[in-house]
């Protein structure tokens, strides 16, 4: 197994820095074009002015014609290099207000070098994850955020979110330290800058999208890498069988949670202009009676979740997760409370009005929609 995860972490490595050095090169290419078009601009304000001084209206016209062109021409690519970079997006828990909640990320960190984490958030999705930025969008010291979902939170015990803080200070340990943490922060940058170059020009975006095709290829496979790292770095602190446990017991409610309890909340559009019920606020209630817990024990986790990843997937499927952890595919027992009850549980009323807000306002449109087909029908 040791042999194994070197091997994982020697390719992992070697992958990431090889995209992370293509996406130096194609940030220093466009910033160099940015700069010869701007030294482009200042050059034609001169030659228009020397132009206006020698009476030569034509050649001064052409000169600033020229001049608009490189202008455009270099504010269009600094709008590509300065894309907006991704930013924890939720509610920031106050370290006094969630004091549990912060031992444990704490002692998390401890367990794995001292890892110190900047911020944590709550989130509306189900899912943990960590989002590392420079504190000023490009550049400046990297800052680390620690995002939870709130339905997560309703979805796993503690124990359980302690095998996903581990997976998650994994990532941190393994592949975002030191000069791994720019190779990353560079290949986000790289691909925002391409992502926006396709978007303005179509023509030259596909040319170049043709041309880092093999780069997205490399991403989705050093992203699926990257997991499997993870994931064995949780088990060698907390064990193989309690990652697991915590991988299909978020499975399993994150199906329950999109397939059943938002399915019935939506259903309510068919008879009512507006929700009979706030969902986030009644998300541990509807976890706690909704969710039907399949018998304890093997399951056949291809059937449930998919078996292999295709190549054109950023993340390993459960099953192939599992195999490479070397643990059985099994249904988890109860394990208790959730960890929104016993470490958010007097901020929960506060973030369940926050996320029931932002739902509405995005899914209101649809809603009303919904409900005036109902009527006709």
């Amino acid at each position: 197994m040791a042999a194994v995860r070197t091997r994982l972490s020697l390719t992992r490595a070697r992958l990431a820095r090889t995209l992370g050095l293509r996406a130096t090169v194609g940030l220093s290419a466009m910033t160099l074009l940015a700069a010869v078009l701007g030294a482009t601009a200042v050059l034609l304000v001169g030659w228009t002015w020397a132009a206006l001084v020698d009476g030569d209206v034509a050649h001064a016209l052409a000169a600033v014609v020229s001049f608009l062109v490189a202008l455009a021409a270099c504010a269009l690519i600094l709008g590509w290099l300065f894309a907006p970079t991704a930013k924890p997006d939720g509610v920031r828990l106050p370290r006094e207000l969630a004091q549990e909640l912060f031992a444990l990320v704490d002692s998390m960190g401890k367990r794995f070098g001292s890892i110190r984490i900047d911020a944590v958030w709550v989130v509306g999705d189900m899912n943990a994850a960590i989002l590392q930025r420079p504190r000023w969008g490009w550049v400046g010291p990297l800052e680390t955020h620690l995002m939870i979902g709130l339905p997560l939170a309703h979805s796993v015990s503690r124990r359980q979110f302690g095998a996903i803080l581990a997976h998650e200070f994994a990532h941190l340990a393994a592949q975002r330290r030191g000069v791994h943490a720019w190779w990353g922060h560079l290949r986000a940058w790289w691909f925002r800058a391409l992502d926006r170059c396709i978007e303005d020009m179509p023509r030259m975006g596909g040319v170049l999208e043709r041309w880092s095709a093999g780069d997205l290829r490399a991403a989705m496979r050093l992203s699926r890498l990257e997991e499997f790292e993870a994931d064995a770095g949780a088990a060698r602190v907390v064990g193989a069988r309690r990652v697991g446990e915590a991988l299909v017991e978020v499975a399993l409610k994150e199906r329950f949670l999109n397939e059943d309890y938002w399915r019935k909340i939506m259903e309510q559009s068919r008879t009512a202009p507006q929700p009979l019920v706030r969902p986030f606020r009644e998300m541990g209630l509807g976890v706690m009676a909704g969710f039907r817990r399949p018998e304890p024990g093997p399951v056949d986790i291809r059937d449930m979740f998919g078996g292999t990843a295709s190549t054109a997937d950023f993340h390993p499927t459960l099953a192939d997760r599992l195999r490479v952890l070397r643990v059985d595919p099994a249904v988890p027992v109860c394990g208790g409370e959730s960890l929104a009850n016993t470490h958010l549980g007097p901020l929960l009323p506060t973030l369940s009005w926050v996320f029931d807000r932002a739902w509405w306002q995005d899914s209101r449109r649809d809603w009303r929609r919904r409900y005036e087909r109902a009527r006709r029908a």
